[in-house]
């Protein structure tokens, strides 16, 4: 199936080269290989396929739609923050029990993604987004009618576990399509839905529930996802490089879209484009729920698992606390705090056209100095390329300017200076700090390759469960200490935690050449 019924431009793309055959529905994805050095052996014609068939357009097209999809797990936590007090006067609870509502859909939201995401690494990326779109409908139907704190707290849970793996399946189905040479503008598209959801989650939570009810929320979200099912279910072509390799190898017919179904019926009879050598897809995986977990024990991994947790927790600790601290210091209503938002929105969106483009502009640097010619369509080999340093040479200074804007935020809101010296700090934290994360991100999803939904649910799990920790804490420390003095100690964490960056761009390719090394020789003694 075309992408083009996703969206129709790209217009910051450059040309790629892309074959004159239009992507069937059934041909999504990429069929080389996408693990060098777990040692999938590929003929010499493999290696001459592109690593994915689809075009600029269409590959963006398809991005910005996994993204929308990805919005749905953040923005159902926080479009649900302005509405506590209402649902616990509404249900006649203490705020304390209400509260723990979000602690549950947070921990939900870090485990559900192992399971889903893993399972779409092997079966695809359309069975898995049918399973969440469907299981989060219901709960947010269920939500609606509820009555009950039993009901409320259960729902949550499912509602958490339908709407999380989406980030897993959005950043992976991204990876499906981009080589490593441009991913830090395609996975900018993928990580916009996903910094937005708790940017826009409060501005829309305050505003329904001001004005129409906090179930009115719930009916929000239902129709968001009936809408968005819709579009999966029509137009999202497959893309799992497992079951469609790069694009070329036509997937069963309930990997396909509605569209790439009805166009397979209609062009029965005529010639269609069959897989060859060239294109021949990768074999297929037995799926393994606890993948996941298995990643926190390589070194390198388990090293920006960590560094990364700690960076969303820290952040988390600023939306938390942003609108109490907000309304306490300037009495604003809820509406304006919500708008005051706006500047971690934007932000996040300024990043892929700041951190996107620095990742890949390094990208092609180093390949330059290796002596390599840069070539988007194919896919790096990385027994070549320092991925390590090229990555964290981008991260290490947007961390440092994280760090930097927290604490200006932390003290012009502890003395109440300016709105406008609070929104601007807000801006350039949210710039830097999804830069920094989104560069962690894509490069755990590098070395990953093979399972790049399994890496960003095991992302997602760390992550998760830091911010279940981080909400908890967060306004206890502030009044013990002051925000101000908060956002040192915070700022002062993540400049200590940079120090297993280094040690990671020091060590990270060294540490990969012998686990390669290892496997190889693993695989030559049982042979």
């Amino acid at each position: 199936m075309s992408a083009d019924g996703v969206s129709k431009s790209d217009p910051t793309d450059e040309k790629t080269t892309h074959h004159p055959e239009e992507p069937s529905d059934a041909a999504d994805l990429s069929s080389t290989p996408n693990t060098e050095e777990e040692g999938n052996h590929i003929s010499e014609e493999a290696s001459e396929a592109p690593y994915t068939i689809f075009s600029a357009r269409e590959k963006a097209s398809i991005i910005v739609l996994v993204s929308f999809l990805a919005i749905i797990s953040p923005l159902s936590g926080s479009i649900y923050l302005p509405a506590l007090t209402s649902i616990a006067d509404s249900l006649q609870l203490s705020i304390s029990l209400v509260n723990l509502t979000v602690t549950t859909y947070l921990i939900f939201q870090g485990i559900a993604p192992s399971f889903i995401g893993n399972f779409s690494d092997s079966y695809g990326r359309r069975p898995a987004y049918v399973i969440c779109c469907v299981i989060y409908l219901a709960a947010n139907i269920g939500l609606a009618l509820q009555n009950s704190y039993a009901a409320l707290l259960v729902l949550r849970c499912v509602q958490s576990c339908g709407s999380s793996a989406t980030i897993a399946l959005g950043s992976a189905t991204a990876a499906d399509m981009v080589t490593r040479a441009e991913r830090g503008k395609y996975l900018g598209y993928a990580a916009m839905g996903v910094t937005l959801g708790p940017t826009l989650g409060p501005i829309i939570g305050g505003l329904l529930d001001h004005y129409l009810g906090w179930r009115s929320i719930f009916w929000f979200l239902a129709i968001l996802s009936g809408v968005l099912f819709l579009l999966v279910f029509a137009i999202l072509p497959e893309t799992c490089r497992s079951v469609v390799g790069n694009g070329s190898v036509p997937p069963p017919w309930w990997n396909m879209s509605l569209v790439g179904f009805l166009k397979q019926r209609q062009s029965k009879g005529q010639d269609s484009t069959m897989p060859t050598s060239a294109t021949e897809k990768p074999k297929r995986k037995r799926p393994n729920p606890f993948a996941s977990l298995i990643m926190f024990g390589d070194k390198t991994t388990g090293t920006l698992l960590g560094f990364g947790a700690i960076m969303y927790g820290g952040f988390y600790i600023v939306l938390t606390t942003f609108s109490t601290e907000l309304s306490a210091r300037f009495g604003y209503s809820s509406v304006i705090v919500g708008l005051c938002f706006l500047p971690l929105g934007l932000g996040t969106i300024c990043y892929r056209y700041t951190g996107g483009y620095l990742m890949d502009w390094n990208f092609r640097r180093h390949m330059k100095k290796a002596g390599l010619e840069w070539d988007k369509t194919h896919q790096q080999d990385l027994k070549s390329l320092p991925i390590e340093r090229i990555r964290l040479e981008v991260t290490l200074p947007l961390t440092y300017v994280a760090c930097a804007m927290l604490i200006v935020y932390g003290w012009v809101m502890d003395k109440q200076l300016s709105l406008a010296g609070i929104e601007v700090s807000l801006f350039f934290l949210a710039v830097s700090f999804s830069g920094a994360l989104n560069n962690l991100n894509t490069l755990i999803v590098d070395l990953h390759a093979e399972s790049p939904a399994t890496a960003v649910a095991a992302n997602n799990l760390a992550r998760c469960l830091m911010g279940a920790g981080a909400a908890a804490i967060g306004t206890p420390m502030i009044h013990r200490l002051s925000i101000g003095w908060t956002s040192v100690l915070v700022s002062g964490v993540w400049a200590a935690g940079t120090l297993l960056l280094w040690l990671v761009l020091a060590r990270g390719q060294s540490w990969r050449n012998a686990k390669a090394v290892g496997k190889t020789d693993g695989n030559n003694n049982r042979a």
